[in-house]
């Protein structure tokens, strides 16, 4: 019977020049719910602000339940790995469904160990071919919320021009807690780095849900200590080992600025005529620098020479925020 992968073309010949041939797609689901308990628990401290413990554990259960039938239904087909690993998480009838889908893959050598992996085969072949040897699919997530009391602060802050350190706090710890968890899961895999990291935001029962994903791997060139983060993509990384870089880090920053009232009103007066409206343009000047002056700070502190494939997005999360 013929066979149903979810590689393409590219990635099956990518595939093929490391020795591996593609399988079987496979599927691990899970359907969960919170409960009368922990939504009550998640209520409360949903008021306080900050991480939402009862959702953030009900959510990475729902994922390892489903992650860990989708590698069992592999394993069953005698694969030696799982590529192209992605996830999803979706409304079900009240409830919510955690989500995995991967194709199989196969050693034309036999042996080794069994292996998952995010990203595409393509991205795969090339962190085969920078010395990295795949382990697992990893993820970090945590739940928050601003809560009443950071909404308030924040509130008051917004009178005046500048930054809203309330706001800023809370995006800035998510982020680097949930890049410390995808680190601590990738560590206990036996793992020295976490190569191609993703970062989504998705909201779910009132709530926000910081989730990074990627490849735990391991490279025997790479010095002892800390996991190695980095969210290039897998040519880049090729690119960057090909002329004697290796990945450090994956950097973060995040600052939330407000116009202020008077701010605010002067920039709704001048959007009236025609011409640059300065109160915004120096806003967003402003709040670019602070974050850039962050990430170079941090990079200083890591001794990295380099910081590369800097993304910058520029959001309105609310009005004049």
């Amino acid at each position: 019977m013929a066979r149903v992968s979810g590689l393409s073309g590219n990635e099956i010949y990518c595939l093929a020049l490391k020795g591996y041939t593609a399988g079987e797609l496979v599927v691990g689901n899970s359907v969960n719910s919170m409960g009368f308990l922990g939504s009550l628990g998640a209520g409360l401290n949903n008021i306080l602000g900050g991480e939402i413990p009862q959702v953030t554990q009900a959510i990475q259960d729902g994922r390892m339940h489903a992650f860990s039938r989708m590698a069992k239904e592999a394993q069953g087909h005698g694969a030696s790995g799982v590529a192209g690993v992605s996830g999803d998480l979706r409304g079900l009838s009240g409830n919510t469904e955690f989500l995995f889908v991967g194709s199989c893959v196969s050693s034309k050598s036999g042996g080794g160990n069994f292996f998952t992996s995010a990203g595409d085969a393509q991205e795969l072949y090339c962190h085969m071919d920078a010395g990295y040897t795949p382990i697992h699919h990893v993820f970090g997530n945590i739940a928050y919320s601003m809560g009443i009391g950071g909404g308030i602060m924040g509130a008051l802050k917004q009178l005046a021009r500048g930054e809203i350190s309330d706001y800023s706090d809370v995006f800035n710890k998510t982020r680097h807690k949930a890049l410390e968890r995808i680190s601590a899961a990738a560590r206990a895999d036996g793992a020295n780095a976490v190569l191609g990291i993703r970062t989504t935001v998705l909201p779910w029962m009132g709530t926000h849900e910081m989730l990074m994903t990627g490849t735990a791997m391991h490279h025997p060139g790479l010095p002892a200590g800390d996991v190695v983060t980095s969210d290039m993509t897998g040519e880049e990384l090729w690119s960057m080992a090909s002329l004697g870089y290796a990945p450090v880090k994956l950097l973060m920053s995040t600052s939330i600025y407000s116009l202020g009232v008077v701010g605010g009103i002067f920039s709704a007066l001048k959007s009236l005529a025609r011409g640059e409206i300065s109160e915004l343009t120096t806003l967003v000047h402003d709040a670019r620098e602070h974050c850039i002056d962050r990430l170079k700070r941090e990079a200083d502190s890591l001794g990295a020479e380099e910081v590369v494939g800097v993304k910058t997005y520029i959001v309105e999360i609310g009005q004049g925020l």
